[in-house]
C-alpha cells in the first residue's frame, strides 16, 4: 500500500474508532472478554499471595542483597540487575513516562509504553525485576522442584522403584546453587542493560521522590541526585513482607536484629540460606508459607506453620485447603490454626543463614477454634532454628512524596486508584498499578494491569480492574488453581449456578500416574499441575465458550486435562429435557418403521402447526 493509501486508511480508523465501529482491542489485541459482571476482577479481594493484614499493626520486611555476596551466580544476577559501577545518566529535559519501580508492572509499562513511541525514564531502587525474579516466583519455583524431586524418590515403592530410607541424601547447598544458577540466567532478560537499550530512554538506580506534580528526584546514585521530568508517571512500586510486632526490627539486609528485634527470614532473604534449619517455624499459612513451609519439610526441616485463620487458605474452597493440608500433614508438617504470635525470644545467637542456626523460642496463644495448639487462650511455644515471616504483604508507599503530589494512599491497601488505574493527583497524570495498588498480588495480575494502565493513560481508553479475568494458583502439592467467582460470591450476587465435580482419581490417566486425590470444581482444580490446567478453563470463560461446547471439545487421550472436559461434559444433562426427549424418541421411531421420511416430515410439520394454532386459540 502507499503512503497515501496509508495515510486514508488510517484517518479512516479514527473515524471509525470515533464512530464505535471498532474499539481500540481491535487495533492492540483484547485484553479481557465481554463485559459481564462475573469476571475476577469484580470479585471482593482473592487470596492474595499471602493474606491481608492490619497493616497498622505490621511493618515491611527491610531489602535484603543476594547472599553470599561472593558467589559466582549472586555476582551475575547483581551485575544485571543493580551493577555497581553503574552511573545515573543526566536525564532528557522532559519524558513522555516516568515509571517507579522495576517489577513486572513497571517493566511492562515501559514495554507498552515504548511500542506506542513513548520516551522512557525507570527507576529502580534495589534490583531489576523485583520480587519475581529475585526472591519470589523463580528461586521459589526452583526450590519447590527438587523438593519433588525428593518426594518422588522417596515415594517411588508403588512403583517398584525400591530404597532404603537412608539411601537418598539431600544436598542443600547444591539445591540453592541451582536456584542461584537459574536466577543468574535469567535475570539478563530483566536487567539493566536490556531495559537502557530496548524499552527505555535512561535507567536510573536510586530512591525515586517526587517533587511536583511533573517531577521526581532520584537520589543514592554515584553521580548525585538527578530529577526527572515528566508527562506521564507510573508507581509501580510493589509490595513487602508483612513483619508482626514480635519480630519488628529483625531480619533486615544481613538479617541481624536491631532495634530490640530478633533475627527473622522473609521472602526478602530467605533465598540467602547456605545451609538447611533443622526446625523452622513460619508464621503464616497463605500461598508463599505453604509453598516453603513443604518445601523444607519435604528437603528435612522440621516445620511448623502457626496461622492465625481458622483453617489455611481460608477464601479457597473448603475441600482444597483440606487436600492441601493432608498432603502437607503426610510430608511432616504440622499446623496450629487460630495461633497468635506473641513473642519471639533469641535463645542463642548463631548464624541466619546457615550451622551454627540462631535457636530461638515462638510464643503464641491459641483461639478456641484452632487446632494443633492446645486449648483456647493458652500461652503456647515451641523452639527452632529459623523463623520465617510469610504473614501477609504490605504496599510499598512510604518515601515516594506522594502527599506532596496529592496521592492518596493507606497502609493497607496501598496507592488510591480509580477503575481505570488514575491517582487521585489533582494533575491526572498519575497512574498506579501491581502490588502497590491492588488487591490481586500476583505477577500475571500485575503485567496485565500494567498493559491496561498505559492504555488508558496514553489513549484514553477505559481499560478496568474489574474486566479482567484474573487466574491463580498456589504451588503446592497438590496444586490449588481458580478462576472466576466461588460460589460464595454467585451467592452473594444472587447468581443461579449449578457445580459440577470430576475426582481425579476417576481420571485414567491420573491412575496411570497413581494419583490418589485432587478434584474439579467449578473453577477450582487441585491437582498436581494445577496452575497449568487452569488456563484451559481461563480460556473458555474469557471468551464465552460454555461447559457445553468445552465437553464437546476433543482431548487427546489419556491426559490429566482431559479431566476439564469430563468436568464440562456433566452439563450435557442439561439438554435431555423432556421436550428433547420426547422429540427424539419421535424421530428414532419413525427411522426405525419408516424409509421415506419425506412423508414423515410433512406430518410432523402439519401436526406442528396444528398444535400452535390450538394453543394460540386456546391462549
Amino acid at each position: 500500500m502507499s503512503d497515501a493509501g496509508v495515510e486514508a486508511a488510517a484517518l479512516q480508523l479514527l473515524v471509525d474508532l470515533k464512530a464505535g465501529k471498532v474499539a481500540m482491542a481491535d487495533l492492540l489485541g483484547p485484553l479481557h472478554g465481554p463485559r459481564t459482571g462475573l469476571t475476577t476482577g469484580g470479585a471482593p479481594p482473592p487470596p492474595t499471595p499471602q493474606p491481608q493484614v492490619n497493616a497498622a499493626d505490621f511493618a515491611a520486611a527491610e531489602e535484603a542483597p543476594a547472599l553470599p555476596a561472593e558467589d559466582k551466580f549472586n555476582k551475575a544476577l547483581v551485575d544485571n540487575v543493580h551493577p555497581p559501577d553503574y552511573v545515573n545518566p543526566a536525564p532528557s529535559d522532559c519524558y513522555d513516562l516516568v515509571v517507579i519501580g522495576a517489577g513486572v508492572s513497571g517493566l511492562l509499562s515501559v514495554i507498552m509504553a515504548k511500542g506506542l513511541g513513548m520516551r522512557c525514564a525507570l527507576v529502580e531502587r534495589h534490583y531489576m525485576g523485583g520480587d519475581c525474579l529475585n526472591v519470589g516466583c523463580v528461586p521459589s519455583k526452583a526450590l519447590i522442584a527438587c523438593a519433588r524431586r525428593v518426594h518422588d524418590v522417596r515415594t517411588a515403592a508403588p512403583f517398584g522403584v525400591r530404597l532404603r530410607a537412608d539411601a537418598v541424601e539431600v544436598d542443600f547447598p547444591a539445591i540453592m546453587e541451582r536456584m542461584r544458577a537459574i536466577r543468574a540466567e535469567i535475570s539478563a532478560a530483566d536487567g539493566v542493560a536490556r531495559y537502557a537499550r530496548d524499552f527505555c530512554e535512561h535507567v536510573f538506580l536510586g530512591q525515586a521522590t517526587f517533587s511536583g506534580a511533573h517531577s521526581v528526584i532520584v537520589s543514592g546514585g554515584a553521580a548525585g541526585d538527578r530529577v526527572l521530568r515528566f508527562r506521564k508517571a507510573m508507581i509501580a512500586t510493589g509490595g513487602s513482607a508483612a513483619v508482626p510486632p514480635a519480630l519488628r526490627g529483625g531480619g533486615g539486609s544481613g538479617g541481624g536484629g536491631g532495634s530490640g528485634g530478633v533475627p527473622y527470614l522473609s521472602n526478602a532473604n530467605f533465598f540467602n540460606l547456605e545451609e538447611l534449619p533443622p526446625r523452622l517455624c513460619v508464621v503464616g499459612a497463605g500461598p508463599i508459607g505453604l509453598e516453603l513451609a513443604q518445601s523444607m519439610a519435604r528437603l528435612g526441616s522440621r516445620v511448623t506453620c502457626l496461622e492465625r485463620g481458622a483453617r489455611i487458605m481460608g477464601r479457597e474452597d473448603e475441600d482444597a485447603a483440606a487436600a492441601v493440608r493432608a498432603s502437607m500433614e503426610r510430608d511432616g508438617v504440622t499446623f496450629v490454626t487460630g495461633a497468635s504470635l506473641q513473642r519471639v525470644e533469641l535463645l542463642c545467637r548463631g548464624a541466619l543463614y546457615r550451622r551454627p542456626f540462631h535457636r530461638y523460642r515462638v510464643s503464641y496463644s491459641t483461639t478456641a477454634s484452632g487446632s494443633g495448639g492446645g486449648g483456647g487462650g493458652a500461652l503456647l511455644g515451641l523452639e527452632c532454628d529459623a523463623v520465617l515471616v510469610a504473614a501477609g504483604r504490605v504496599p510499598n508507599v512510604v518515601g515516594l512524596g506522594l502527599e506532596s503530589v496529592g496521592v492518596q494512599y493507606d497502609a493497607r491497601r496501598g496507592v488510591i486508584v480509580d477503575e481505570t488505574f488514575r491517582t487521585t493527583a489533582p494533575s491526572g497524570d498519575v497512574y498506579a498499578c501491581g502490588d502497590c495498588a491492588s488487591p490481586y498480588k500476583f505477577t500475571h495480575a500485575a503485567d496485565w494491569q500494567a498493559r491496561a494502565a498505559v492504555r488508558n493513560m496514553f489513549l484514553g481508553t477505559r481499560e478496568r480492574l474489574a474486566d479482567l479475568m484474573i487466574p491463580w494458583a498456589t504451588y503446592t502439592d497438590p496444586e490449588v488453581a481458580h478462576v472466576g467467582l466461588y460460589e460464595s460470591d454467585l451467592r452473594e450476587r444472587g447468581v443461579a449456578f449449578e457445580t459440577y465435580t470430576r475426582q481425579l482419581a476417576d481420571v485414567d490417566r491420573c491412575r496411570c500416574e497413581g494419583v490418589a486425590e485432587g478434584f474439579i470444581l467449578g473453577a477450582t482444580i487441585v491437582a498436581e499441575r494445577a496452575g497449568d490446567m487452569i488456563s484451559e478453563v481461563s480460556v473458555a470463560m474469557q471468551c464465552g465458550v460454555g461447559a457445553g461446547r468445552l465437553a464437546g471439545v476433543i482431548h487427546p487421550y489419556p491426559t490429566t486435562q482431559e479431566a476439564v472436559r469430563q468436568a464440562a461434559a456433566q452439563y450435557n444433562k442439561r439438554y435431555r429435557t423432556p421436550v428433547v426427549n420426547r422429540a427424539l424418541q419421535l424421530l428414532l421411531d419413525q427411522r426405525r418403521t419408516r424409509e421415506d421420511s419425506s412423508e414423515w416430515w410433512a406430518e410432523v410439520l402439519s401436526s406442528a402447526a396444528a398444535t400452535a394454532a390450538a394453543a394460540k386459540q386456546k391462549g
